[in-house]
Parts: structure tokens; sequence; C-alpha cells
């Protein structure tokens, strides 16, 4: 315990100095209140949002609110940084819409998910310790900024270009990852309600074609956003298309994919049906 504590204690300095670093360089040709970069003003938000949070959750030990908190602050840091930009064009209020929806979609479906169980028991054993708690709720700003950072670049740039062909492929495949994700998390859900299945793992539907579709559709629509975004970036805001990269490795490599299937395997592991399912639906990109 005590040696997470260090861990988690050395780890924040280094979340807020990557924050920093990548509000330096998506400020590059961007609008400016004052001698402020709008866009470093932006990711400042998104890590006072979580520190201002934390506070009480730490105080209840609750982690009821973490997620809603990371969709209010999508909403919230990019709707200041459209207000604040001078000159919005077509591109930047799409993008600003777009974020939005998914924020809002997002953040319903997760606070109603924990709302019915309960908790989140990745929280269990991370509540009791300060720094700890508190580096979970840090990195969620960090999270915010990398995501949103192809957008919040596009939307506060001086460089504004006409809608294009980038922006209309990109809001296609943004309908397309949305869907996909919409349509999964629906499926899950009502499997889950339904009794007859309780102990059961889903194979149907988009889950026939994919073991995580859902994610598979979160990784698509962020890669629209930065193709939307792409054709204004320039010198160090290039920096943004971390956004889709970041997604995809923290679903694929971190928080997403690998907890689920470690969960799954220790739930269903030597079944059967089980063992056949992962044998013949990949692991991500559906199979046609």
């Amino acid at each position: 315990m005590k040696k997470n504590n260090r861990i988690a204690l050395l780890s924040l300095p280094i979340i807020i100095l990557i924050g920093l670093l990548v509000a330096l360089a998506g400020s590059q040709a961007g609008h400016s209140i004052g001698s402020i970069p709008i866009f470093a003003l932006c990711v400042g938000l998104a890590f006072l949002i979580q520190w201002l949070v934390f506070i009480p959750s730490f105080r209840l030990q609750t982690e009821k609110y973490f997620d809603l908190t990371g969709s209010i602050t999508y909403i919230t840091v990019i709707s200041v940084a459209a207000l604040l930009s001078a000159g919005l064009d077509a591109r930047s209020i799409l993008l600003w819409a777009l974020v939005v929806i998914w924020a809002i979609r997002l953040g319903t479906f997760l606070y109603n998910r924990i709302h019915k169980a309960g908790k989140d028991d990745r929280f269990d054993e991370i509540k009791p310790s300060f720094v700890r708690f508190l580096n979970v709720w840090t990195i969620q700003g960090l999270w915010v900024t990398f995501t949103m950072a192809a957008a919040l670049v596009a939307i506060t740039t001086t460089n504004r270009k006409e809608f294009d062909a980038f922006a209309i492929i990109g809001l296609l495949v943004w309908v397309f990852g949305f869907s996909i994700e919409i349509i999964a998390d629906r499926q899950k859900s009502r499997f889950s309600a339904n009794p007859e299945n309780k102990g059961k793992f889903i194979q149907t539907g988009l889950w026939s074609r994919s073991r995580h579709p859902n994610y598979f559709g979160e990784i698509v629509l962020w890669i629209g956003i930065a193709l939307i975004a792409l054709p204004v970036l320039q010198g160090w805001q290039w920096v943004a298309l971390i956004s889709p990269v970041f997604v995809t490795l923290l679903i694929t490599r971190v928080s997403g994919v690998p907890l689920l299937e470690k969960k799954a395997d220790q739930k269903w592991g030597g079944q059967a049906d089980y063992e056949a399912y992962k044998k013949s639906t990949p692991v991500l990109i559906p199979r046609l």
C-alpha cells in the first residue's frame, strides 16, 4: 500500500508537467485573452474541475461522480473554448457540437450505470488513500486534455479554413463510430437487464462480431474528430493528433480491453462456450 502511495505521489508532478507541455504546444498560433492562450486556459480548467470535485468526493468516500465529472469537463472546456475564441467557423462549431453530443450521451450512460450498480469496484482500494484518489482525478484531467486536443486546437487556432472534404469525411467517420458505440451499449444493457441472462456473457448483435464493439466505436469517432481538425493544424499544434492515438492506447493497453478481458476470463474461463466465443470473435475490430 505504501509503495502504491509513493508511486501516486511521484506520478502527480509528472502528469501535471505533461499537461503543461501539451498546453504550450497546442497554444501555438492560437487565440488569447490578453497574454493567456485560450488553449492553455482550457487545459488548466480541465484539471481544476477535477480537483474541485475531488475534495467532496474524498470526504464522502464516493466515486459516483467521477465519470459524470469527466463528461461535464468535456462540455465545459470545449464550450469555454468556443465562447472565447474569435471568428468561429463551420468546422469549429461542428467540432463543438460533436464533442458535446458525445459527452452528454456517454456521461448519462455511465452515471445511470453506476447509479444502478451502487459503486464502481475499481475504486475500492484507491478511495481511502488521499494521494492515490487525487492521482486518479488528476489523470482524468490529462485524459480529457489528450482526448479533446485535436478539437480544442481547431477551435482555438487563428488558422481558419473553409469547410472541406476532411470535415465531411471526418463527420461520416464520427457518425459511424458513435452509432456503433450507442448500439453496442444498448444491446449489452438490454442483455444485462434480462433476468434469464444472469451469469451469462453477451455474444449476440454487435457482440457476436467483436468482444468490445463499444470500444471500437469510441476509437473510430475520435479518429473522425481528428480528421475534421487536421487541415488547420500547424507547427507544434500537430501534437493534437495524440488524441486518437491516446484513446486507442488507453482502451487497448491500459484501462479498457485488458481489464474487461481479465475479468471475463476469471468469470467464464474454461467454459466451452466462452472459449469458443473468444476463439472465433475478434477482440476489437468487428469481423464482417
